[in-house]
C-alpha cells in the first residue's frame, strides 16, 4: 500500500510516499522549514503543501513531537504552546482533504524500526529513545507499542532529562562526546532501573555518529543504534496510517 508520510519537527517538516510494504520511499523526500512561531494553522499549511508537491489524493500519516491521543494534542514541550487542545488530524483532513492519522514522533519512529529496522523480530521489552531537540522515547512489549510514553521529561538532579542529555544540550554546551555520554549514560540507567528493558535502541539524527557514544555508554541492557536514522519518522507515521485504514 502507498501512503504519504509526513515528519512534522521543531526545524522541519518532510514527507515522501511510502511502499508499506518494504518500508521505502517511492519518490526522494522533500523538506520545507517549520514555520515560526509554530502554530498549528501555519504547520497544517506546510503539510499540505508537501501533499501538493507529491500531488497526493490518499490517505496521509503524520508525526508530531506531543502526546497525541485520537488526533488531539495534549502536550508542546517544543512546539507552540497554541497546539494544546488542538484536533491535529482533524485540522490536517481539513487542509489536505484526505484521511490522516497524527502520532507521536518517537512512537512512529519506534515503529519502523521494529517493523524494518533494529527492532524488527525482536520480543520482550524494546525501548526507543531518540536524541534531538528533545529526546523521544517508545515502549515496545512483544512487539506492541505502548504509546505517549515521554520519557524525555523523566526528572534527573531536578531537571527534565531532556535539559540535561538531549543532543541539543550537547551543542549549545559543546560538549565532548565522552562528557555528554557521561549524561547519557546517567539517563539509561535510570531507564533501566524503571524498566528493566531487553534492548535500547537509540535514534534521532546523533545516531548516524553512533560510534562516537555508543562505547561510551555502560549499560547493562544492550544498547543499538537504530537503522532508519532520519527516514524512521516518515516511515512510521506511514506504517500507523495503514493499520488504521
Amino acid at each position: 500500500m502507498q501512503i504519504l508520510g509526513i515528519d512534522i519537527g521543531g526545524s522541519g517538516i518532510k514527507g515522501a510516499p511510502v511502499d508499506t510494504a518494504t518500508g521505502l520511499f517511492l519518490e526522494e523526500r522533500h523538506r520545507i522549514p517549520t514555520p515560526q512561531p509554530s502554530v498549528p494553522e501555519e504547520v497544517c499549511n506546510v503539510v499540505a503543501e508537501i501533499a501538493r508537491h507529491f500531488s497526493w489524493q490518499g490517505p496521509i500519516g503524520c508525526t508530531f513531537p506531543a502526546i497525541v491521543k485520537n488526533g488531539v494534542v495534549y502536550s508542546a514541550a517544543n512546539v507552540d504552546k497554541s497546539w494544546i487542545g488542538t484536533d491535529g488530524q482533524a485540522l490536517i483532513q481539513h487542509k489536505t482533504g484526505c484521511s490522516a492519522v497524527l502520532l507521536n514522533d518517537a512512537d512512529a519512529a519506534g515503529i519502523a524500526e521494529m517493523e524494518y529496522g533494529a527492532g524488527r523480530g525482536r520480543k520482550g521489552v524494546v525501548i526507543m529513545l531518540t536524541f534531538g531537540t528533545g529526546i523521544g522515547s517508545a515502549i515496545f512489549i512483544d512487539g506492541v507499542l505502548l504509546p505517549n510514553t515521554e520519557l524525555g521529561h523523566l526528572e534527573i538532579r531536578g531537571k527534565d532529562a531532556e535539559d540535561r542529555a538531549s543532543d541539543r544540550i550537547r551543542q549549545e554546551k559543546d560538549l565532548s562526546w565522552e562528557k555528554w555520554a557521561e549524561k547519557v549514560d546517567e539517563y539509561l540507567q535510570h531507564v533501566e532501573y524503571l524498566f528493566s528493558p531487553d534492548l535500547i535502541i537509540v535514534g534521532g539524527g546523533v545516531s548516524k555518529k553512533h560510534d562516537r557514544f555508543l562505547p561510551l555508554l555502560h549499560t547493562q541492557t544492550p544498547i543499538i543504534p537504530a537503522e532508519l536514522l532520519n527516514d524512521a519518522g516518515i516511515v512510521g507515521a506511514a506504517l500507523a496510517a495503514r493499520w488504521r485504514v
